[in-house]
């Protein structure tokens, strides 16, 4: 009896000693699986985000010490939105064009390079490219749509890194008809701070923004009309005769033959208070209508002018005039530019023409415009348009600046005067090539002799001859009545003037513009001639 509880016992034993191994033996499995999960998950944690662990947190600066998420800097955001513009910019256009010239690139109406100009697209704007034709692109830029020479243009990739450095901020014009006023100061103050105008559509790149008003390179507009954001520049419109009334509010057209004064108060007193001339069809703007006078300003004269509707005209009047006066006109924009004799940078370079003189235009090029100089050959006159050194658009004459010269007790100084103002008196009266008629036409050489002939002074009819005649000048020592003297392409003389003080000249200039008054320097001369001592 005492054995078999003595096996029982052991049987007992022998079991619990079996179940506390195996227990042992799961907790031992157990504790292996999850070491063994556990380092898989931080495993997995490496993988999925290596700055995480100690290599990976180096290379993330912005990130603290005690995990806080990375942060981005202003700039860091600014430059990121920037790159997001730019990008949003180029892919708006579905086949880029960029202009890849120096000045403008003209669009015409028709694919052939005497097509009707309607539009410019300056050098590094942007266009729609609708079509490719043999030599030409149909584009759509700026509300415009012509063709332009496929030679200046570049696409694909070449366009987009080209786009790339040419958007920036700019002001798009958003007017239903007119045009913008540009103001010198950001404050409205009727017409007196006016500086220029600005058309619809027209892009322009932003240099400051304030209360309600954009600052761009030729002054301040209102913002309530223009839209601001990162674009490219695109091309604008040809400024046609209509456009070029409409840069005045209230128009005031010169209706005489040849020149009204313009005066420093609004009163007749001789020739005491003449500051200026308007030429005939030239215009103004009128800043204030006095009784019997209206203040105008025109070009840089800014003075009174007769109200008399036998003078001037205003209103629809003026308008009609005005849109059948303007012409399309070269305006030079850098104080000299070289003339050269055929529209390319190897021709011959003949004489220099000033910025304070508007050219006719008789042709335009790619890169260039043929102007009217008032030779009388067959001498042709190209100017670069490359550099944005001349500005090409319809425009109308303005005001001149004069004043007439006073006759003095020195009995050589009233000569001279007397010279002068004899030879104004012709001014607007036609240029007849061979004509010697101070009334009915003379050229320019027929023009000074038959003046200086008045006063006893004899010369022959030829611009060449009467340059041998006298004695030279300085244009530092030349005074009123001395003659000045210009050359065509091959440095013989071909034109005369006579010097009138201030700075100009009268003389028979061509059959377009007549007996006129110019700058002395409206091109280079070639020898300036004291023919009256």
């Amino acid at each position: 009896m005492a054995d078999k509880i003595d096996y029982k016992v052991s049987i007992n034993r022998a079991r619990r000693r079996r179940n506390r191994n195996q227990y042992q033996k799961y907790f031992i499995i157990g504790g292996i699986v999850i070491i063994l999960l556990l380092l898989g998950l931080i495993i997995w944690k490496l993988a999925s985000d290596p700055a995480s662990g100690p290599t990976g947190s180096q290379g993330r600066a912005s990130v603290s010490e005690a995990g806080e998420e990375p942060q981005i800097s202003e700039e860091e955001l600014a430059e990121q939105k920037k790159q997001e513009e730019i990008a949003s910019v180029i892919n708006s256009y579905e086949n880029l064009g960029i202009a890849q010239v120096s000045g403008y690139l003209n669009i015409r109406e028709t694919a052939e390079s005497k097509g009707n100009i309607i539009g410019k697209l300056m050098g590094g704007s942007g266009c729609e490219i609708t079509e490719t034709l043999d030599g030409w692109y149909k584009i759509f830029s700026g509300g415009i749509e012509g063709y332009v020479s496929s030679e200046y243009i570049v696409t694909g990739d070449e366009a987009k890194a080209l786009a790339e450095e040419n958007i920036k901020l700019r002001a798009i014009i958003n007017i239903s008809e007119g045009n913008l006023n540009v103001r010198q100061e950001p404050v409205q103050d009727g017409m007196n701070n006016v500086v220029s105008q600005v058309l619809d559509k027209e892009r322009y790149e932003v240099e400051e923004q304030r209360d309600g008003w954009i600052k761009i390179s030729s002054g301040w507009i209102s913002a309530d009309y223009a839209e601001v954001k990162m674009c490219l520049n695109e091309a604008r419109k040809m400024d046609l005769r209509a456009m070029a009334v409409n840069q005045y509010d209230n128009i005031v057209i010169s209706k005489v033959n040849n020149y009204l004064n313009i005066r420093s108060e609004p009163k007749e007193d001789g020739n005491n208070n003449v500051i200026g001339k308007f030429p005939s069809k030239a215009a103004g703007e009128i800043l204030e209508t006095l009784d019997g006078w209206y203040k105008i300003k025109s070009g840089n004269i800014t003075g009174y002018v007769t109200a008399d509707p036998q003078y001037t005209a205003v209103g629809q009047e003026a308008r009609d005039l005005a849109m059948s006066s303007a012409s399309l006109m070269a305006i030079v924009k850098t104080e000299a530019l070289n003339v050269r004799t055929e529209p390319n940078v190897d021709s011959a370079r003949w004489t220099q023409i000033s910025k304070e003189e508007r050219y006719p235009v008789l042709q335009q090029l790619d890169g260039w415009v043929q102007i009217e100089l008032d030779t009388e050959d067959s001498d042709e006159a190209y100017i670069s348009t490359r550099d944005n050194n001349v500005e090409v658009r319809y425009a109308l004459n303005e005001a001149i600046k004069f004043s007439p010269l006073e006759e003095k007790a020195n009995k050589e100084a009233s000569r001279r005067t007397q010279i002068v103002n004899y030879a104004l008196q012709f001014v607007g009266n036609p240029y007849v090539w061979g004509g010697t008629s101070l009334t009915k036409g003379a050229d320019c050489s027929g023009f000074t002799m038959k003046v200086l002939e008045n006063f006893g002074i004899s010369l022959p009819h030829y611009s060449g001859s009467q340059a041998k005649m006298g004695r030279a000048v300085s244009s530092s020592e030349m005074r009123p009545g001395d003659l000045i003297f210009y050359t065509n392409s091959r440095g013989v003389v071909n034109h005369v003037a006579m010097y009138i003080g201030n700075g100009q000249i009268v003389h028979a200039a061509s059959r377009r513009s007549g007996i006129k008054i110019s700058t002395w320097n409206y091109r280079k001369p070639k020898t300036i001639r004291n023919v009256i001592d």
